[in-house]
C-alpha cells in the first residue's frame, strides 16, 4: 500500500472521527430541544485496494449522517395522537358541562324547582295572602331565570368551541404550509450530496409539524425518493407532489349558536368528525353540549306546558277584564294541533269553561267552549276559537295581525277560566304562569307578574279555595306522558345521572388513551431521543480513535524522516 496511501487513510480517519465528535456534540447540545431526533454517523469500510496478490483495506468512509427514526413507530404515534386528542377534548367538555350544572349546590335546577313548588305549598292554606302569592311569583321568575341562565351558559360554551374550531383550522393550515415549505428544502439539501446525509434539522421540524397535525386531524404520510413527503387524511390528500389543499370553514346556525363544519378546499370533503381535536371539539359542541341543550329544552317545554295546563284550569282571586294570549300563531287558520299554526305547543280534543260574572249582581254564567280536534269535519283554529268566544254573551274576541288571541268583557263584567281538558289555553298562553316554548325563552307571564291576583290557586270555591294550588304544588311528582311516564323531577335526575356516567366513562377512555400514547412516546424516546451517557461514550470513543489516527500520522511522519535520512 505504501506510506503515502497509509498517510491518506490516516488523514481521512482524522476527518471522519472529527465529524463523529461533531455529531455527538450536536446531539448533546440538543438533548433538551423538544422534538429533536438523535443523529448518528453512518460508517462503511472503504473500497479495498489490490496490491499484487494481496487485497488490503483502505480504511473507513462516511456514508451519511442520519436521524434515528422508526417510521412504523411514528405512524403508530400519529394514530395514538389522533385518538387521544379526540377523546381528551370530549372529556374536557364533559367536565365543563358538569361544572355548569352546579349539581350539589343551591344553584342546580332540582333545587330551583323544589324551592318554587314549596312556595306554592304556602299558598294552599292561605290562598288570598298577598305576600305568599307574590313570593310564588318571585320564585317562579327566579326558577325561569335559572333555566335561561343555564341555556345561555351552554350556548357560551358552544360558542367557545366554535372559536376553537376556527383556531384549529388556522393552525392546521399553517402546519400544512410548513410541510409544503420544508419539502423542497429537504430535497434540495439531500440532493446536493452533502455527506449523503439527512437534512436533520429540517426533517425534525417536519416531524414536529406532522406530529402536531396528527393531533388535530387523522393523517398518514409517505416519503418520496427525493426526501419530500405526501400527506393524506382519509382518502384525501393534504400534500401531494408539490400541491396541497387546506381546511376551510362552512358556517351555519345550530340551536341558536353559530357553528362551523370543516371541509377540504379542493375536494370539499367534510372532515369535521374524522378524528383528532377537530372531531372531539365538534362532537363536544354539537353532541354533548348540543345534546344537553335538547334535553334542557325538553325539560323546560314540559315544565311550561304541563304546569300551565294545571294553572289554566284554575282561577285567581280576581277575574279578567281583558287578556291577550302570550303565544302567537304564525297561521291563525291552521288547526290548534298542527305545527303549521306556529304555536309552541299543540292542543288536543277537549274543552274549557269560561265563567262570565256580572260584577254588579254577582251572577255568573258558565259556558263550555269545545275544542274540536278529532280530525272529523272542521277542526278548531285560532280564528274559529275567537269567533266562538266572540259569540258568547258579554264577551268580545279577535285575533290580532301578529297572531294573538284577545278576549275582553263588556263594561261591568269579568271572566275566569276553568276545567281545560284540551290544553288549548296553555297552548296559546291564556291564564298561564309561564311563557315561552323552551329554555331559550322561558319566562313568567307578565299578566301574573304584574298582578298577583291572577295566580290561579283555586277552582271556584271562593277566596279560601286553594284546591288548584294543591295540584300545582304536586306538579313535580306528576307523571308526564311525553317524558315516558316519569315526572319532571325524575327526568332531570335521569339526564344528570346519565351525564355523570358518560363523563366518567369518557374520563376512563381518556386516561387509557393517554397511557397508550405515553408508552409509544417512551419507545420513541428510547429509539430517537438523546442519551447524554451514550453520547458521552461516543465522544470518548471518537476521541480515542482520533488520537490513534493522529498517532498513526505521527508514526508515518517519523518513517518518512528516516527514509529521507538514508
Amino acid at each position: 500500500m505504501g506510506l503515502n496511501a497509509t498517510l491518506s487513510m490516516a488523514k481521512q480517519s482524522l476527518e471522519i472521527f472529527g465529524t463523529g465528535i461533531q455529531v455527538a456534540g450536536q446531539n448533546i447540545s440538543n438533548a433538551g430541544t423538544p422534538g429533536y431526533i438523535r443523529e448518528e454517523l453512518v460508517l462503511n469500510p472503504s473500497a479495498p485496494y489490490r496490491q499484487g496478490a494481496l487485497i488490503t483495506g483502505t480504511g473507513v468512509e462516511i456514508s451519511g449522517i442520519q436521524q434515528q427514526i422508526d417510521q412504523f413507530l411514528e405512524t403508530r404515534i400519529h394514530s395514538a395522537n389522533t385518538d387521544f386528542s379526540s377523546i381528551d377534548e370530549r372529556n374536557t367538555i364533559f367536565k365543563q358541562l358538569e361544572n355548569e350544572l352546579r349539581e350539589l349546590t343551591d344553584g342546580d335546577l332540582s333545587t330551583g324547582l323544589n324551592n318554587f313548588l314549596s312556595t306554592i305549598n304556602n299558598v294552599v292554606n292561605q290562598p288570598s295572602s298577598i305576600p305568599d302569592r307574590e313570593f310564588v311569583i318571585n320564585e317562579a321568575e327566579k326558577f325561569a331565570a335559572d333555566i335561561s341562565s343555564l341555556r345561555l351558559r351552554l350556548n357560551g360554551l358552544r360558542e367557545v368551541q366554535s372559536v376553537n374550531v376556527e383556531n384549529l383550522v388556522s393552525e392546521a393550515n399553517d402546519l400544512i404550509d410548513k410541510i409544503v415549505d420544508l419539502n423542497p428544502k429537504i430535497s434540495k439539501l439531500e440532493a446536493s450530496g452533502l455527506l449523503q446525509s439527512d437534512a436533520g434539522a429540517l426533517r425534525s421540524q417536519r416531524y414536529e409539524a406532522l406530529n402536531r397535525l396528527s393531533e388535530l386531524i387523522p393523517i398518514r404520510y409517505r416519503e418520496r425518493s427525493d426526501g419530500a413527503i405526501d400527506v393524506f387524511t382519509g382518502s384525501d390528500y393534504l400534500v401531494l407532489a408539490g400541491t396541497s389543499q387546506k381546511l376551510q370553514l362552512d358556517t351555519d346556525t345550530d340551536r341558536g349558536v353559530v357553528v362551523h363544519e370543516v371541509l377540504l378546499t379542493q375536494t370539499q370533503s367534510n372532515i369535521s368528525r374524522t378524528g383528532g381535536e377537530l372531531k372531539g371539539i365538534i362532537e363536544g359542541r354539537d353532541d354533548i353540549l348540543g345534546g344537553f341543550v335538547d334535553q334542557l329544552d325538553t325539560y323546560a317545554s314540559n315544565l311550561i306546558f304541563e304546569f300551565n295546563k294545571i294553572h289554566a284550569s284554575g282561577e285567581g282571586t280576581a277575574g279578567f277584564q281583558q287578556v291577550t294570549s302570550a303565544s302567537r300563531a304564525l297561521d291563525s287558520t291552521a288547526t290548534l294541533n298542527s305545527e303549521l299554526s306556529g304555536l309552541p305547543f299543540q292542543a288536543n280534543h277537549g274543552s274549557f269553561q269560561i265563567k262570565v260574572t256580572n260584577k254588579s249582581t254577582g251572577i255568573t254564567n258558565t259556558v263550555t267552549v269545545n275544542v274540536d280536534l278529532d280530525g272529523i269535519g272542521s277542526d278548531t283554529t285560532l280564528d274559529s276559537l275567537a269567533s266562538t268566544i266572540n259569540g258568547l254573551a258579554n264577551l268580545n274576541s279577535s285575533v290580532s295581525t301578529d297572531g294573538r288571541l284577545s278576549i275582553s268583557a263588556d263594561a261591568d263584567y269579568e271572566f275566569k277560566f276553568s276545567n281545560d281538558t284540551s290544553g288549548a289555553l296553555a297552548a296559546i298562553g291564556i291564564n298561564t304562569l309561564f311563557t315561552g316554548g323552551d329554555s331559550s325563552d322561558i319566562d313568567v307571564n307578565s299578566v301574573v307578574s304584574q298582578n298577583q291576583q291572577f295566580l290561579a290557586t283555586g277552582q271556584g270555591a271562593g277566596p279560601s279555595d286553594g284546591s288548584n294550588a294543591v295540584l300545582l304544588a304536586a306538579f313535580s311528582e306528576k307523571p308526564i306522558d311525553s317524558l315516558g311516564g316519569i315526572s319532571l323531577d325524575n327526568f332531570y335526575e335521569k339526564i344528570v345521572s346519565n351525564l355523570a356516567q358518560s363523563s366518567a366513562s369518557e374520563g376512563a377512555l381518556a386516561e387509557g388513551a393517554q397511557t397508550f400514547r405515553d408508552s409509544l412516546m417512551s419507545q420513541r424516546e428510547q429509539f430517537s431521543g438523546v442519551s447524554i451517557d451514550e453520547e458521552t461514550i461516543n465522544v470518548l470513543t471518537y476521541q480515542r480513535a482520533f488520537q490513534s489516527a493522529a498517532r498513526l500520522v505521527s508514526t508515518i511522519d517519523e518513517l518518512f524522516t528516516i527514509l529521507l535520512n538514508i
